[in-house]
């Protein structure tokens, strides 16, 4: 079971959505208000459909699918690494390949090839080839560990797709649809929830609202996993865990003139790639 706090959101400058002037009128159901010409997006909605993406991806792990984690952009790129190997999701960090989830079999080779040039490197075939071509086999390699670390084990597709920015990962986005694919997306208010099957309003930018949405994710992919294995192991539960709330904060903190703790876009912990992201 997962507890986020009202308090927790705010530190995390989930509330803050990007400049008035550059949203997506679809995200209006999911915006409190504006500050300083900035949106302010009600927490409570985020709340709500976090709690219903944290059902989906325990759900789904619990029946032993496996969940791709993808987030390209700078401030998201660590995280959704660290998250993943700890939850033990597959992963795109670097630039996404086009066809990764429509043209998988050509991927597959990809990471075939990847797993040949490892076995050459650590059997010492490197060693009897010339200078020239040792270097030419291990720049090929060190790109593909690259571009395919995270997704080497990845034998079949995932059964959801969680990423940050639907903008930013618009070709995920459009493959995951095409292969009918859920996607859960971290949607700013600039973004079109329509996209995506399981929309969670909040910062996109914010290292920290990135780190706090893809723990709570892998927490929920964790639980699945421990249900799965408890269901092959016939051992009989009855009790699932939920993501908890708990509203310690009044609602009218979210147009306080600055969060409690750390502010996202206006006080970023990454302060030149956020302004970035939201001039």
């Amino acid at each position: 079971m997962t507890t986020i706090s009202m308090k927790a959101l705010l530190e995390a400058g989930v509330h803050f959505g990007h400049q008035t002037r550059r949203w997506n009128p679809k995200m209006s159901k999911y915006i409190f208000g504006a500050r300083n010409n900035i949106h302010i997006i009600d927490l409570q909605k985020t709340v709500k459909e976090l709690k219903h993406a944290y059902k989906f991806v325990r759900d789904l792990s619990s029946e032993g699918k496996k969940m791709l984690f993808v987030g390209t952009k700078k401030q998201a790129q660590e995280i959704i690494q660290q998250e993943a190997i700890r939850c033990g999701a597959y992963y795109v960090n670097q630039r996404w390949l086009g066809g990764t989830l429509t043209n998988f079999e050509t991927i597959k080779k990809s990471i075939a090839r990847l797993g040949e040039l490892n076995r050459m490197k650590a059997d010492g075939i490197y060693k009897v080839l010339s200078k020239k071509e040792s270097a030419r086999w291990e720049k090929e390699r060190l790109r593909l560990e690259r571009m395919l670390s995270g997704i080497k084990e990845m034998e079949q597709l995932p059964g959801v797709v969680y990423l940050i920015d639907p903008r930013y990962e618009a070709t995920a986005v459009a493959e995951a649809k095409k292969m009918q694919i859920p996607v859960i997306a971290i949607c700013d208010t600039d973004a079109d929830p329509e996209v995506v099957d399981y929309p969670i309003p909040g910062n996109d930018d914010a290292l920290r609202a990135i780190r706090l949405f893809t723990g709570i994710i892998a927490d929920a992919l964790v639980e699945g996993k421990e249900l799965f294995t408890q269901k092959t192991e016939k051992e009989v539960t009855t009790e699932k865990g939920e993501l908890v709330f708990e509203a310690t904060i009044p609602e009218e903190e979210l147009l306080r003139e600055e969060p409690l703790g750390e502010t996202s876009q206006e006080n970023p912990e990454s302060k030149e790639s956020q302004e970035g992201e939201k001039s």
